[in-house]
């Protein structure tokens, strides 16, 4: 029993997009169950003059998949023996429907090189191999990080300008938004700044740690997302990690922050030079957790609401460390200096 390869496009083929349908070849190296073992390596002695064979699949008369043989097994067995008496019975196999994503969750700590694709009823449509899969997994991951700020993944170096404006045009405009919403944060406390300028130098200082802590959240959660480690339920636990990562990287961030705003007011002669040293400190720390949580909690709630959990999720993360590092710096300089 054999299967001629044959060559089918994208735009030709039955399987959704992005599906393990999309990447299987047809299988080769396809016996019965009554057939023996040297019939088997007579015939894989002509296939692999063709295609390289990693494993011969045993199916039943319908096509059903019933069995697989590794080439060690066959080469150490009576060439007497049936494939039924060698034939491994348990064969973890993939669906032609199933979305890669889904295919490479399975498949994390498998490690096989190849992997046999059924269809609903369990008979074998072809076979895929695990290099393939990373290849086009890589190509999803490498255009999470253009997602993240408005780059979708369909736009590529050739992509004509005119094109290129439209994808990313509107995610600029919604950034500016966003920025506005930050400055009208720091126009509510213009009093206070008036009054001790030196805050409007470390406002950048706490909007670039807090970003910077809240990225890290958010590369880890999507990884998380992407592999499949966040389970349903595991949102909290989650947030309350990063939550405690953000206490303490930012209790330490806080005290390099502090020592600096202190040699800084104490050179401008200030007299609340230790105070404000105090309130960068605790303005640090409070910008760092709530920045972590929400490196957790932006892409969870877009995936909540139907949307990638990598979109434009960087622009809606910004706007919350600048909100909250922002207000909190001037908030506590305001509640306990003026």
């Amino acid at each position: 029993m054999r299967f001629r390869r044959k060559s089918k496009t994208s735009s030709d083929s039955p399987y959704p997009e992005d599906s393990i349908g999309r990447l299987m070849e047809p299988p080769l190296a396809v016996f019965l169950p009554q057939q023996t073992v040297g019939e088997a390596i007579e015939t894989i002695r002509e296939l692999v003059r063709q295609a390289f064979i990693t494993y011969a699949w045993v199916l039943e008369a319908d096509g059903k998949l019933v069995g697989v043989i590794t080439m060690r097994d066959l080469l150490f067995s009576e060439k007497s023996q049936t494939l039924s008496d060698v034939m491994l019975r348990s064969v973890f196999a993939l669906t032609t429907t199933m979305p890669l994503i889904d295919a490479m969750k399975l498949t994390l700590d498998k490690h096989f090189p190849v992997y046999p694709v059924v269809d609903d009823e369990g008979r074998l449509k072809g076979t895929v191999r695990g290099a393939r899969m990373f290849e086009a997994q890589a190509v999803e991951l490498s255009a999470q990080a253009g997602s993240m700020v408005g780059v979708t993944k369909e736009e590529r170096l050739t992509t004509p300008w005119v094109t290129s404006l439209m994808f990313r045009h509107p995610w600029l405009q919604l950034n500016l938004l966003t920025a506005f919403i930050a400055a009208a944060v720091v126009g509510f406390f213009e009093g206070t700044l008036e009054k001790i300028v030196l805050l409007a130098v470390f406002l950048p200082v706490l909007a670039g740690q807090s970003g910077n802590t809240g990225c890290q959240a958010l590369a880890v959660t999507l990884r998380g997302m992407t592999l499949g480690e966040l389970k349903p339920g595991g949102t909290p636990a989650a947030v309350v990690k990063e939550a405690i990562l953000g206490f303490f990287n930012g209790s330490l961030v806080g005290v390099s922050a502090g020592a600096g705003m202190f040699v800084y007011a104490w050179m401008q002669d200030n007299p609340q030079a230790w105070m404000l040293a105090g309130v960068t400190w605790l303005a640090m720390v409070i910008a760092c957790v709530v920045s972590g949580i929400s490196g957790v909690l932006v892409p969870t709630t877009l995936q909540r609401l139907g949307a990638d959990p990598a979109t434009a999720s960087s622009i809606f993360l910004t706007t919350a460390t600048d909100v909250v590092s922002m207000g909190a710096f001037l908030g506590l300089a305001t509640l306990l200096l003026i």
